[in-house]
């Protein structure tokens, strides 16, 4: 895209990836070990934070990662790591990859156990979809089908992850109960707003969000319960037992809030804003608009609700909602909006976001497209394919939720 604004836009949103950078802190935040731990790491990060702490640490008795195949493919650019297990899981949705990953981390935490090793663990976003390990009673498949319909119902990452961690043998503390009584220390990247462990990979170092009659109660609000899989209804029915999970070391290592202020400190005109961007994307769009002419940064992370069979992202459906209320409400030119995930994807594709303008919608539909109408349908992908708006990156090893960028005249 060649547009006044673009290049400052694009500046800001790299330095705020670049704050993320999962190897840097690693580094900065890896404590000594008496005895050379079993390390764990899961997430969209996770190869560059198991990468670094293997450096660190040379070799160790057993090295498993977890992470989506984009970001496998990072492996040929690290040192070897001849002990390591490097499974590249499906994201959003679980697969039998992602399941024999969760049996090898469950051996490698049961043989820390027995040895009296230490486990570290590197946890970033994306882990609760990429280490399926469903309790007695639930198949990966019976998982596949509540992860879609929580997608699709618009929920955020937090009430999402609370339901993930009932049908779940690792999430809510699960790998505290393997390794015990070994000594856990994780590092953690969060993706999440507001940095709630809990809910960062659907917290496999520390305790659970809620319980399963708080499960049960948001299902039926969301008003998918009567749908999901008759053995995970099942499973959520039976009755909470409290039990004390062993004690880890949980240390928050990278946020949103941290890659906001380095676009802040990249873009030194703009009005940063400390208020994170969450709720549905049809509201969203008009505290964007509302923030008023100026460069504005923030950070954040929208749901969206599916009505539609298109494809896109929060990120995309955001951007173009933008793009068609600036036409609604005549914004003088010029003017850019760029918004995009800090791993490099949105939703089922490989973009990282969208980058509109002034002249976005007459690409559209120059293209004979209908903007408005692509968006009712959730295809906001080929909408903005045909205006050049779409902002791909690849994957970028790291996962810090979403950037935003808005520059008006």
């Amino acid at each position: 895209m060649i547009h006044p604004f673009y290049s400052q836009a694009c500046a800001a949103f790299n330095a705020g990836v670049a704050a993320a950078d999962p190897a840097e802190a690693v580094r900065r935040s890896l404590p000594e070990f008496d005895m050379a731990p079993t390390v764990i790491a899961v997430g969209k990060a996770a190869l560059s934070m198991a990468g670094m702490a293997r450096s660190v640490l040379g070799p160790v008795p057993a090295l498993v990662i977890v992470t989506n195949p984009e970001n496998a493919e990072r492996a040929k650019h690290l040192p070897p790591m001849p002990e390591a297990q490097i499974f590249a899981a499906a994201h959003p949705i679980p697969d039998e990859i992602g399941l024999k990953a969760a049996q090898a981390v469950k051996a490698a935490l049961v043989a820390a156990s027995q040895a009296g090793r230490p486990v570290l663990c590197l946890i970033s976003g994306g882990g609760s979809a990429l280490l399926p390990a469903p309790v007695a009673g639930v198949s990966l498949d019976d998982k596949i089908a509540v992860n879609a319909q929580l997608l699709a119902s618009g929920a955020d990452i937090e009430v999402m992850n609370l339901i993930r961690q009932q049908l779940s043998e690792l999430k809510g503390g699960g790998m505290l109960r393997y390794a015990a009584p070994s000594p856990v220390t994780a590092l953690i990247l969060s993706d999440v707003i507001g940095d709630d462990l809990r809910a960062v990979a659907s917290g496999p170092t520390v305790a659970p969000i809620g319980t399963k009659a708080e499960a049960r109660a948001i299902l039926a609000q969301l008003g998918i319960w009567e749908t999901l899989p008759q053995t995970v209804r099942g499973v959520l029915q039976v009755s909470d037992i409290n039990i004390d999970l062993p004690e880890a070391r949980n240390v928050l290592i990278g946020s949103n809030g941290l890659s906001l202020a380095a676009m802040g400190a990249a873009y030194r005109s703009a009005k940063l804003h400390p208020q994170p961007l969450i709720g549905d994307v049809t509201e969203a769009v008009y505290k964007i608009r509302d923030m008023g002419r100026g460069a504005h940064v923030f950070g954040g992370e929208t749901t969206v609700k599916l009505t539609g069979t298109g494809r896109g992202g929060r990120n995309q459906d955001l951007a173009l909602r933008l793009a068609l209320l600036a036409e609604a409400e005549a914004w003088q030119a010029p003017w850019l909006y760029l918004q995009a995930g800090t791993d490099g994807r949105d939703g089922p594709t490989d973009a990282a976001g969208g980058v509109v303008c002034e002249t976005t919608l007459a690409k559209i539909r120059a293209a004979g497209l209908d903007p408005a109408g692509l968006l009712d349908n959730n295809d906001a992908y080929p909408a903005l394919a045909a205006a050049g708006g779409l902002h791909i990156t690849g994957a970028t090893g790291t996962n810090v939720a979403d950037l935003g960028i808005l520059i008006r005249s």
